[in-house]
């Protein structure tokens, strides 16, 4: 069972949501526009966030991603202006392309060491993103520091190891 696309897309007066166990994914522009959406409850149970989901829910805070989470969509969190705190899943997820594009209040973010792979511009457009700590080797997934636009692949942090 999941959130069908464009399930509550433009819901303006929508402002917090706890997603039950017993979807498993969201579709594609599910929240999308959703401007006073503040806070959101993923259940543990979702794995797939489709593309523009929660694009442009201006309003929306911090987001954790629930360990069983395999793909976070293009332009997933695109415009989430708010977003300040973004928690990846240790699961093995793929960060599609614009997925954060604009997430301007976003400072920092730690890629767990099980991320399978992450666009070249995941992080377009967030302008104050200055940390990104990977806890994988070195150049391990490639096109660091994968579209922030203040930040350059030397500038990323790597914590892992080689195997």
């Amino acid at each position: 069972m999941g959130i069908g696309n464009s399930a509550f897309q433009n819901c303006s007066s929508l402002t917090s949501m706890i997603i039950p166990n017993s979807v498993l994914d969201i579709g594609y522009y599910a929240f999308m526009g959703c401007e006073s959406l503040t806070t959101i409850t993923l259940s543990n149970s979702i794995t797939y966030i489709g593309v523009d989901t929660f694009q442009n829910c201006s309003s929306l805070t911090n987001i954790i991603i629930p360990d069983n989470v395999t793909a976070i969509e293009w332009n997933a969190f695109w415009g989430c202006s708010s977003l300040t705190s973004i928690v990846l899943p240790e699961s093995p997820v793929k960060i599609g392309e614009t997925a954060f594009w604009g997430c301007s209040s976003l400072t920092s973010i730690t890629i767990p060491q099980n991320a399978r792979s992450i666009d070249k511009s995941a992080f377009r457009q967030c302008s104050n993103l200055t940390s990104i700590i990977v806890n994988k080797a070195k150049d391990s997934i490639g096109d660091a520091p994968w579209g922030a636009p203040n930040m350059t692949a030397d500038d990323v942090t790597w914590t892992g190891t080689s195997e």
